[in-house]
């Protein structure tokens, strides 16, 4: 009789399995759990031996013929064969089905041969299929459902369990908020727990920590780092930003934005003017108008003028002229400018 198992319960008898069934099938729409359960499959046939494995992608238009002859077939070296068949429409047409029927035959009595088929997941009609029932009645099948945004907690909190590591509903819940109901997004923070910290009980405020560190850096913090005179967070954004590839020309047009913008504000101040005017023009409301209040009155006027030159210099090294008294690479002096702006501003 055929076995019907969910993605976790496969992991776990895959890791301990001392011999492997001839046809098992994967289906469901999670990408995650397909990933892994096809995963555990293949490590145990290499842990028990298998050293021929071939992989076909078929659909109702392919020559079904092929995954018959790779079933029939015996191994070139006398092993054990693994061969996987990807059906990603989960229509395998008329001959397609008919050849899905054969292969369950063609598997009955055979220890030579593990034949995986990997399918999305089927309605009630598409199960009730003679194709689809022959698979259910001899194969392994394995679930990989999708997990919804109501489920992500939970799954959350069995597999931080699976590293040694535990949380609240509340911890679990708002990782599940953080990802946006995403199960990939969910392993790779759950991977990155299990790096970042030693077994044991994860607090609400680690799991923030850890989940809101995480690079994607953005070049509009920088301004605001700035702004600040934050000189730690402002040199980590820029070592972000070259590390992810951001366009250079880029950084430096938001910086120099600024400077323009201060230089303008500070000019108008000098001369005894209302700066709202400016505020309005360029649209600098709330907090960020805040900021740059605090900085007009923390610097001088000059530091803004002698910042917008250094920031050209910065464009011709982009360019490929170098200034006589600036360093060839274009992010060190981004680095230096950054660095000069916020000790003045701190």
């Amino acid at each position: 009789m055929a076995t019907r198992l969910h993605t976790e319960q496969w992991l776990t008898q895959a890791a301990q399995a001392k011999q492997l069934a001839p046809l098992y099938v994967i289906a469901g729409d999670e990408t995650l759990l397909h990933i892994e359960a096809g995963d555990a499959l293949r490590t145990a046939a290499q842990r028990l031996g298998y050293d021929e494995r071939e992989h076909l992608e078929l659909d109702a238009q392919s020559d079904w013929s092929t995954a018959l002859a790779a079933c029939q077939s015996q191994s070139l070296f006398g092993g054990q064969r693994l061969v996987e068949i990807a059906l990603p429409t989960g229509r395998p047409g008329r001959k397609g089905g008919e050849s899905l029927i054969q292969l369950t035959q063609y598997l009955e009595g055979r220890d030579d041969i593990t034949v995986l088929i990997q399918l999305p997941y089927l309605n009630q009609s598409t199960l009730k299929s003679k194709w689809a029932q022959a698979l259910q009645k001899k194969a392994i099948w394995i679930d990989a459902p999708l997990i919804t945004r109501q489920q992500l907690p939970q799954w959350i909190t069995q597999r931080l369990k699976q590293q040694n590591q535990h949380c609240t509903e509340d911890t679990a819940l708002w990782l599940a908020e953080q990802v946006e109901g995403h199960l990939l997004a969910a392993h790779q923070e759950i991977l990155k727990l299990g790096l970042l910290y030693p077994p044991g009980d994860l607090s609400l405020e680690t799991v923030q920590a850890a989940v809101l560190n995480v690079a994607r850096y953005d070049i509009f913090d920088l301004r605001e780092a700035i702004l600040c005179g934050d000189t730690q967070r402002a040199l980590r954004i820029i070592h972000g930003l070259e590390a992810e590839g951001e366009p250079l020309p880029l950084v430096l047009w938001v910086i120099s934005e600024e400077l323009r913008l201060l230089a303008q504000l500070s000019a108008t101040q000098q001369a005894g003017q209302d700066p709202r005017a400016l505020f309005t023009r360029f649209r600098v409301f709330g907090p960020r108008q805040q900021q740059v209040q605090r900085a007009l009155h923390r610097a001088p006027a000059r530091l803004w003028t002698q910042s917008i030159a250094h920031a050209y210099d910065i464009d011709q090294i982009i360019k490929g002229f170098t200034p006589a008294h600036r360093l060839h690479n274009p992010w060190a002096e981004i680095t230096r400018l950054c660095t000069r702006l916020t000790q003045a501003l701190a």
